[in-house]
């Protein structure tokens, strides 16, 4: 096998050049075999196969940097840089990221998660690489969909005007920016694509600039030629922002990719080129439903189809269904989401109200100022969205929508520890982010009941107004406990002494767990229902001081500005006499892995909690007023 002889990087430059298709068959089996195992990106990187095996013929890595844009695309690039063992425990705890790794690979030079970051961060790297004396490449690897997103193209006309040399590379696997048109433009970009070309534009400009009035001409010369260009070549939109276009050129042609990829190191200045890639290319299941591939949990080869199928529906299936009956009953309800229909559940709402469903693409910013102009002018706009990606409008959010108090619902998903995408991915900082702005509400619900009377809530609420539920299975316990939900109030399940569980959202399933084992060893348990995070239900806070020695706050959350410390301020500045101990994450990013491990990592599952509540109870005297 040609892929034995991979074992460190630069291994493939010792490839003969009629191996090259055999090596690109073999990795995708290696993934294909790996992933159906682990779980991970698939379709993505099937589609970068050729791509990747290019930059490392053409490039010399470490010493040249790559950077690549969500970095769910970089498994070839991991494979042919040493790391073939790491696949066996692909985002598991400990093991391998799925996401490019500083610290895991000299080869990584930028860690990557979210998207439309890569040009920035290349921008940055080439003008430390000039500042610093180097002259390394530096390229940056991007996607048309990480490309409707607004930072790269601010990083774009940043990089024309820096004028520094820095490639990139549109991985477009979609066609998403536009078709070329006839035999016009392929004279044309075949034009674009030649280095006669090239040099010949750049020195009449530059013999042009050196006499009187050459500047003028030089312009006039572009305007003419600009007209009629933009009608064949989508390239000419990065050429009118100032960089260089090659392409496009087909994504699984190694040969190709080589030749363009030579080329545009010669390019002074930034140049882009267009790749066209299929996603999912060589596992058929995968190329006829890219998404269903895009994070794939462990699957069947033969037939593509999941090993462990969903006995019970997740968050985001009762999310969907109570969507639909929202805007069943509401012609004023809207749903937008931020390119991920499928992922928060939207798409059956997209289906049956298409007039009324806003997929903005990559773009959170836009989203929350779009859904603030929605509210303003009379409708209900409910984002959808994952937690740690509303953290990239935290502006849009305070600025747009809570100065002005409109009623936009944000749908949080994914809130709370996700697992396997690491660092990038855990929603753990939604409760203490919103919460510092002013006029934004917050509920969490407990089970997935909760979450259908929460969202009828908050589409009638009037003003901002979040409601954060977890990724995964819906919990369905509790059931008996329903009453209605009511503006800042708190919902109490068990009512005994001694202790107060007071927790938030999917936390009142683990506390339902540590009442039983703290009853079965002689402590009595109030267990309370948080709902609401802001504004926290002060009044039960009070009640539960008069009759508890300790108040336990549990929250998916960190602990700097989250719940417990609300909780805890306020017993604080009342001189409320009980004690209050905060169950929530530490100050620190959360690593990939089983979430039930980083459960146990970071101290929330039930058996620690439980451990902590004694140990801090057995230390809270009567004697000083509590009880």
């Amino acid at each position: 096998m040609v892929l034995e002889k991979i074992n460190q990087v630069n291994d493939i430059k010792k490839i003969p050049p009629e191996e090259y298709e055999q090596l690109a068959e073999e990795i995708r089996q290696f993934l294909i075999t790996k992933i159906s195992q682990t779980g991970g990106h698939l379709a993505s990187n099937l589609g970068v196969v050729e791509l990747t095996m290019a930059l490392h013929l053409c490039f010399d890595f470490p010493k040249d940097k790559v950077v690549w844009d969500v970095g769910h695309q970089s498994y070839t690039h991991k494979l042919l840089t040493g790391r073939k063992s790491g696949f066996d425990e692909l985002r598991k705890y400990g093991g391998m990221s799925g996401f490019p790794k500083r610290k895991e690979s000299d080869c990584d030079c930028f860690d990557t998660g979210h998207s439309s970051t890569s040009i920035s961060a290349g921008i940055g790297l080439v003008a430390a690489r000039d500042l610093c004396g180097g002259d390394e490449h530096v390229i940056s690897v991007i996607g048309d969909g990480a490309l409707t997103g607004g930072m790269a193209y601010e990083a774009l006309n940043n990089a024309s005007r820096l004028k520094k040399n820095f490639i990139i590379i549109l991985n477009d696997n979609n066609m998403s920016i536009a078709e070329n048109v006839g035999g016009m433009s392929e004279y044309l970009n075949g034009l674009r694509t030649n280095e006669v070309y090239t040099n010949f534009k750049s020195g009449v400009e530059q013999s042009l600039n050196r006499i009187p009035g050459g500047n003028h001409l030089a312009n006039q010369l572009k305007k003419t030629k600009s007209g009629l260009k933009q009608l064949f070549i989508p390239g000419m939109f990065f050429e009118d922002m100032g960089v260089t276009y090659l392409g496009p050129v087909d994504g699984h042609d190694i040969d190709k990719l080589q030749e363009v990829l030579k080329k545009a190191k010669r390019v002074k200045g930034a140049v882009l080129v267009h790749v066209l890639t299929k996603k999912g290319k060589g596992f058929v299941p995968a190329e006829r439903h890219p998404a269903r591939f895009h994070g794939a949990e462990p699957f069947d080869i033969e037939t593509g189809l999941p090993k462990n199928k969903r006995k019970k529906a997740n968050y985001q299936d009762v999310f969907s269904t109570c969507m639909v009956k929202l805007g069943q009953r509401n012609e004023k309800v809207v749903a937008i989401t931020a390119a991920m229909p499928d992922g928060t559940g939207l798409k059956r709402f997209k289906n049956i109200y298409p007039e009324r469903f806003f997929d903005v693409g990559i773009a959170e910013e836009h989203a929350v100022t779009f859904a603030a102009g929605l509210a303003a002018g009379g409708m209900r706009p409910i984002f959808a969205v994952y937690s740690s990606f509303l953290q990239r409008a935290y502006d849009q959010v305070l600025h747009d929508v809570c100065i002005q108090n409109l009623p936009v619902v944000f749908a949080i998903d994914r809130a709370g520890l996700v697992g396997s995408d690491g660092e990038t991915h855990q929603g753990i900082f939604d409760l203490s982010y919103l919460s510092s702005i002013p006029n934004m509400h917050i509920m969490a619900p407990k089970n997935k009941w909760e979450l259908s009377d929460m969202l009828k809530f908050a589409v009638e609420f009037d003003g901002p107004i979040a409601l954060r539920y977890p990724r995964g299975e819906a919990y369905d316990g509790l059931r008996e406990f329903r009453h209605p939900i009511v503006y800042g109030k708190s919902e109490i399940l068990y009512e005994e002494e001694d202790i107060a569980l007071l927790a938030v959202g999917s936390m009142v399933k683990t506390a339902e767990v540590v009442r039983h084992r703290l009853k079965e060893i002689g402590y009595s348990c109030t267990l309370v229902n948080a709902r609401f995070v802001k504004p926290i239900d002060t009044d039960v806070v009070k009640e539960l001081a008069k009759d508890h020695r300790l108040i336990v706050t549990m929250e998916e959350n960190v602990r700097s500005g989250g719940y417990g410390e609300k909780v805890r301020d306020y017993v604080q500045e009342q001189e409320i006499p009980v004690h209050v101990l905060t169950i929530a994450l530490p100050d620190e990013y959360v690593e990939h892995g089983n979430v039930a491990l980083l459960y146990e990592e970071v101290g929330i599952d039930a058996e620690s909690v439980t451990k902590r509540i004694i140990e801090k109870y057995v230390t809270c005297p009567k004697e000083d007023g509590r009880r």
